[in-house]
């Protein structure tokens, strides 16, 4: 047990960053504007209790965009898309609103730059993730994925003179970095991106849960299962020196034996967690003798993203459907 008694270390910063403040304001907008349903592609971030709160104001998540109707309001989720889901959405004559995370539309644009120079990519990523998908998506054929540092070590290419890498941007800093290194020893004439793709709040996040874990007893973290930035925050706990860490919906979710021989916890959330799970989970603790909270800040965060063009403004006759229809 920590030798300082009882107390939560809060991190800071935490939970919601500005490409998902952007993506769910952009959903409550479009409903808003149009009125429901909206449909969105894909969960409009990866935190179920955001999804159900959209849900109950009208939202409507789709796998596919087939799964919309023809000339149906369809919204892509903050993940990102390939360009082949735009076609499709443009063959249903569906109209779409683009909520991809400025960030991720970064990584796309270094993907076509390099495809125009007729660079091979190796994406930093995880097989199966949205934003992978959608990346990947930008250049068939031109793209191999590596998962990790391993990974890196057995993966072949097409050509080792004229390859540059990217990444996914939702993973942990420091095996990104193991991962280039590995790639940079085996292909002397790899390129990279002139700035780091992950993105900053990944990282601020990341940098925030290394600085109290190793003063913590018991590290959580406040995240969905399917979010792979909050996943990430456990493994950099454990690696950073938290004795335990544990990945949690919500206080729902707490094993009050996990608490057993506790002094000092250590509290963050992932960059899909909204701040109301964060106080439950204070709440919860301060309620079993937790109640003295100290904030560990590694960063001040004052990034904003502007809404979605296409929500500047609605047809006034749509704008008047949506004020007549409740939602």
């Amino acid at each position: 047990m920590s030798g300082e008694g009882k107390r939560v270390l809060l991190a800071a910063p935490r939970g919601f960053c500005a490409g998902v403040e952007r993506a769910v304001a952009a959903v409550e907008k479009a409903l808003e504007l149009y009125g429901a349903p909206v449909y969105v592609r894909h969960e409009i971030v990866h935190n179920v209790h955001v999804v159900r709160e959209l849900e109950a104001k009208g939202a409507v998540f789709v796998d596919e965009a087939a799964q919309a109707p023809e000339g149906a309001i369809l919204m892509y989720s903050a993940h990102g898309v390939a360009p082949a889901v735009r076609a499709e959405a443009r063959a249903r004559g569906q109209r779409t609103i683009d909520a991809t995370c400025p960030l991720v539309t970064k990584v796309h644009r270094e993907v076509q730059r390099y495809v125009a120079e007729d660079y091979h990519i190796l994406l930093i990523g995880h097989e199966g993730h949205e934003e992978v998908i959608g990346t990947m998506g930008h250049a068939p054929g031109r793209v191999t994925l590596v998962d990790g540092p391993e990974d890196a070590l057995h993966i072949s290419v097409p050509d080792r003179e004229r390859l540059a890498w990217l990444s996914q941007t939702t993973l942990c800093v420091d095996e990104t970095t193991e991962t280039v290194e590995v790639l940079a020893e085996r292909f002397p004439h790899l390129q990279g991106p002139p700035s780091s793709d992950i993105c900053y709040a990944t990282q601020n996040r990341q940098q925030a849960v290394k600085r109290l874990a190793a003063d913590s007893d018991l590290v959580l973290i406040v995240g969905s299962a399917t979010s792979s930035n909050s996943r990430r925050l456990v493994e950099t706990a454990v690696l950073a020196g938290a004795r335990r860490a544990h990945l949690i919906e919500d206080a729902t979710r707490i094993d009050e034996a996990w608490l057993e021989g506790a002094g000092a916890i250590g509290l963050s959330a992932g960059a899909s967690s909204p701040e109301s799970l964060v106080q439950e989970v204070l709440g919860f603790l301060a309620a079993r003798g937790w109640d003295r909270v100290e904030t560990s800040r590694a960063a001040i965060e004052s990034i904003t993203f502007a809404l979605p063009h296409e929500l500047n403004a609605a047809p006034p006759h749509q704008a008047r459907m949506a004020e007549k229809k409740p939602i």
